[in-house]
């Protein structure tokens, strides 16, 4: 696992022009088709470092993308922390105060005695995602790994990834316990509820490719949920499918307890130990073991290192999706 910077390959967008908006909501913007449809969102910058979101959302605005059915919203999240962006500290601008992809319970939002800047700006986006009826959620990685969704804990939203086709591996997971994720958040989260979500963590965050990534989901994402035609979009967006999909159970996370915790081998991600018992770390000094065989890696870092903080998921592979052909549209 790398300890220093990884270079900063991407062009950070100006994103004040999109401040104003008929929302009401500074940096939420919000398109009413006027025909039957889903309120899908696109979401950005729930990390202020992870600029893919950015860019591809910053690009769809100024390309004045509408829906032809349903509604459509472009939003920047955590603008405060993307302001904070120093390239001499680009980990350092995740968040301000907390994550802002921690405090996606209604009980969190509700309770005024809490403060943050995020819970400022979650409070202010709640209406908005109160109403949307699809959300993709645009995300980079601490490390240089493949790119892979976040489809969280239920089979509707695994269903989702495997329809949308793209990236390879699908992770399912019951989130973080420092805090609910927005992807989580109240029908996303509820088996009984249509609404639904993806995040995708579409590469390291500074690389090309993970724009690359970031165009192509979102492309994807739109034409799935209806509310655009091709035509509508950047012809060289969408990029081939994977012949297959993993989708990958997880069954725990290795949670630091102090900022006593190291690696035993420079992990980046979606690595394969074959054995249970290998030895991947060591926590306070005891060793931290897989607990079956074939246990997969996911999105291992110590870049936010802290008691409480997720180091690392460990899970395993549920079932392969292959496709019989792989078209590009």
């Amino acid at each position: 696992m790398s300890t220093s910077a990884y270079p900063i390959e991407v062009h950070f967008p100006d994103i004040s022009v999109h401040r104003q908006s008929a929302s009401g909501i500074d940096y939420v913007h919000t398109f009413d088709s006027g025909a039957p449809g889903p309120h899908v969102m696109i979401n950005a910058l729930t990390h202020g470092n992870e600029v893919c979101g950015a860019i591809v959302v910053d690009e769809l605005l100024k390309r004045a993308l509408r829906p032809r059915r349903g509604r459509l919203t472009l939003s920047f999240a955590n603008v405060a922390a993307y302001r904070s962006f120093d390239p001499a500290k680009p980990d350092a601008a995740r968040f301000v105060d907390q994550d802002f992809n921690r405090v996606w319970t209604a009980a969190t939002l509700d309770d005024a005695a809490r403060t943050s800047s995020e819970l400022v700006r979650a409070r202010e986006m709640r209406p908005v995602v109160d109403s949307v009826d699809l959300l993709l959620d645009l995300h980079s990685m601490h490390e240089k790994s493949k790119p892979l969704i976040v489809a969280g804990p239920l089979a509707k939203g695994s269903e989702l990834a495997t329809q949308l086709g793209t990236p390879a591996t699908v992770i399912c997971d019951e989130g973080h316990p420092e805090g609910r994720r927005m992807r989580d958040y109240e029908g996303f989260g509820d088996p009984s509820s249509p609404k639904n979500a993806l995040l995708i963590e579409c590469g390291q965050h500074w690389e090309r490719s993970a724009v690359d990534v970031a165009r192509d989901t979102t492309a994807r994402f739109l034409l799935l949920a209806g509310v655009v035609d091709a035509t509508d979009l950047p012809g060289d967006w969408i990029a081939p499918l994977p012949a297959t999909q993993h989708i990958v159970r997880v069954t725990q996370p290795v949670v630091a307890t102090s900022m006593d915790f190291r690696f035993a081998s420079a992990y980046t991600g979606l690595e394969i130990l074959d054995n249970a018992g290998t030895v991947i770390g060591w926590s306070n000094g005891e060793p931290v073991v897989t607990p079956y065989d074939d246990c997969m890696l996911v999105m291992p870092s110590l870049r936010q290192l802290r008691p409480g903080v997720t180091v690392v998921r460990l899970g395993k592979v549920e079932r392969t999706v292959t496709r019989k052909d792989t078209p590009a549209d």
